[in-house]
């Protein structure tokens, strides 16, 4: 291998993307619009929840109950009515996701100590929502009736009810319970593999399509030599995007970067070289630009945003989808990227996933190196 043939692909690459500034700005400004588009319009925050009450009860106690679902920032309470016909309308008309009933006979058991049910109606369409509804909901009521009764009994008593139990709730590495603090890290990963792969996925098929393949085959350069100096210039594009879109999930989102930023860099470099050099694998196994880049997009989009952990858990997908997320290492830089950003985990924990990553990069070069030699042969 020589590295001056390498050096002057890198070159005649690089010059090539600075020619056509068009692609050249798509390059550098998708990854942020992306980024802003989907750390601004995706949220698994399920806040604000508009609800309607039916109070049959009109109490002080159905009252002060109604009075925590105000309260409370998961609910926004739009209307209080006197039947229930108003609540089935606007769930029908998509004005509401929640309905409470407090029944008429709510305060009189409540105070004696019996079970005082309250009805809770969900508009089931977006099961997943309505589960989380349903859930702070159940919490709002028990909590308004433990603090209720244990009023009553005080009362009746003379003395100050002590809970057995002082449960307390401590959540840690996201404390605020942002989903942004837990979107953004992983999107940066999914937004590298789809730029990564498409910066390449072009590269060896536009050299067949405008006939200068021709001309490179004429030349003493080697597929490795090619290979390295394609990947080189793309790696310098690459990494701009990359730490464009650490700089706007740190400074812009306020994301907190609790990790080493170096073992962050470091990984995210190995993990766009291997991106890299799979669309130079796919460009080179394709002689038109339109094929590489459908098959670009398919092998590096849907694999990262779908079976990666991004959004949907893998623990929660079919054993079989879960075997296959495994060959997926959009996988094992996210969980790096969260561990780092969230968590401030080292190298000591991560170390497995950066290996896999490394094992990937080395050998998707090894592919893409032997496709493009058979290709040239």
């Amino acid at each position: 291998m020589n590295f001056r043939r390498a050096r002057a692909m890198a070159r005649k690459e690089m010059l090539h993307i600075v020619r056509d500034p068009q692609s050249l700005m798509a390059a550098l400004t998708q990854p942020l619009l992306v980024l802003l588009l989907f750390g601004y319009a995706l949220s698994l925050d399920v806040d604000r929840i508009p609800t309607m009450i039916y109070d049959a009860n009109r109490t002080v106690e159905s009252r002060n109950l109604v009075l925590a679902f105000r309260g409370s920032r998961y609910f926004q309470v739009i209307d209080e009515v006197d039947s229930y016909r108003p609540i089935e309308k606007a769930m029908d008309q998509r004005r509401i996701l929640v309905g409470v009933a407090i029944p008429a006979d709510y305060s009189r058991d409540l105070l004696q100590g019996k079970e005082s049910p309250v009805q809770i109606l969900l508009d089931g369409a977006d099961s997943n929502t309505a589960s989380i509804a349903m859930g702070y909901a159940q919490g709002v009521v028990q909590t308004y009736a433990k603090q209720a009764h244990d009023n009553a009994q005080s009362l009746r008593t003379g003395s100050v009810m002590q809970p057995a139990v002082d449960a307390q709730v401590r959540v840690w590495y996201n404390p605020d319970l942002i989903s942004r603090n837990f979107i953004v890290p992983g999107l940066i990963g999914v937004i590298t593999m789809i730029i990564a792969a498409l910066l390449t996925s072009l590269t060896i098929a536009r050299e067949w399509e405008n006939g200068t393949m021709e001309q490179l085959l004429s030349t003493p350069v080697r597929p490795i030599e090619m290979a390295l100096g394609k990947l080189s210039a793309h790696f310098l594009l690459g990494l701009t995007d990359m730490l464009i879109a650490l700089f706007v999930g740190v400074v812009i989102f306020k994301v907190p970067l609790r990790g080493s930023v170096v073992l962050l860099l470091f990984s995210a470099c190995v993990f766009l070289y291997g991106a890299l050099a799979w669309g130079l694998y796919i460009s080179a196994s394709f002689r038109n630009q339109l094929s590489a880049y459908q098959m670009g997009t398919f092998t590096s989009f849907l694999p990262a945003f779908l079976l990666s952990g991004f959004i949907y858990p893998i623990a929660n997908m079919p054993w079989i989808i879960q075997m296959f997320s495994f060959i997926i290492p959009a996988r094992y830089f996210i969980d790096i990227t969260k561990g780092i950003f969230l968590k401030g985990l080292g190298l000591r924990l991560l170390w497995f996933d950066l290996l896999l990553l490394i094992v990937y990069a080395v050998g998707v070069s090894f592919l893409a190196v032997r496709k493009l030699r058979q290709k040239i042969a």
